[in-house]
């Protein structure tokens, strides 16, 4: 195994963390194309796999059973707003929901890049869904927050509501993703993920772990 020098860089996880790594990286085998063709080969097949797997994963997800919701009110930029109107007409609906320090200059670093890639949402119409930001500050400061590092996505805060406690994001929590079905009036959780669980929706993570030094942690 060969060593070169590569640039130093940090890692960013789902979860903000940021660790510092090693400027001496491992480089991989050099072989002939013949070689290299059956490594890919034999690697393909377990891409393969995972797509599959992870296909029966989302159809397990959709056939979930759900939980119905209280009729919660949040805090929109014109105002009080009912959970059931949050989605805007349409019957699904996607938060995500924003760690968040009353009254600190910026933010959760990965809540804040995470929701920085999302800048068109609009094919989610024809979906029949939405996606949105929720936060448990207040919704000036959020408004506020959201033009000073340029967000795109819409936002609303639960300060004033138990909706983020009781989605698994209240005060001084972690971040989390929640995704709701609504039936006329009536409003369903459907799922939740934290961690690591938000890396499937993230674009970055999926281009870092093509490239050789990957996520710059132990090969």
């Amino acid at each position: 195994m060969t060593t070169s020098d590569a640039p130093a860089a940090t890692t960013t996880t789902a979860t903000g963390t940021t660790t510092a790594t090693t400027s001496t990286t491992a480089m991989p085998p050099v072989v002939d194309t013949g070689a290299w063709r059956r490594e890919l080969d034999a690697l393909r097949v377990r891409e393969k796999a995972a797509t599959r797997e992870l296909d029966a994963i989302a159809a397990q997800r959709r056939r979930l059973p759900m939980v119905k919701l209280p009729d919660y009110t949040l805090v929109g930029k014109d105002g009080p707003v009912r959970l059931v109107d949050v989605f805007a007409g349409r019957r699904q609906l996607i938060t995500y929901h924003h760690m968040w320090s009353p009254g600190a200059e910026w933010q959760c670093q990965g809540c804040t890049g995470f929701t920085a890639q999302f800048t068109r949402l609009h094919f989610l119409d024809s979906y029949d869904a939405r996606f949105v930001i929720v936060t448990q500050g207040t919704i000036d400061e959020a408004l506020a927050y959201k033009e000073k590092v340029g967000n795109r996505m819409e936002w609303y805060s639960t300060a004033d509501s138990p909706f983020g406690a009781d989605v698994d994001a209240p005060p001084g929590g972690g971040f989390g993703v929640n995704v709701f079905l609504r039936d006329g009036e009536d409003v369903y959780r459907t799922w939740h993920t934290n961690g690591r669980g938000t890396e499937q929706l993230s674009f970055a993570f999926g281009l870092i772990d093509l490239l050789p030094y990957g996520r710059r942690e132990e090969w």
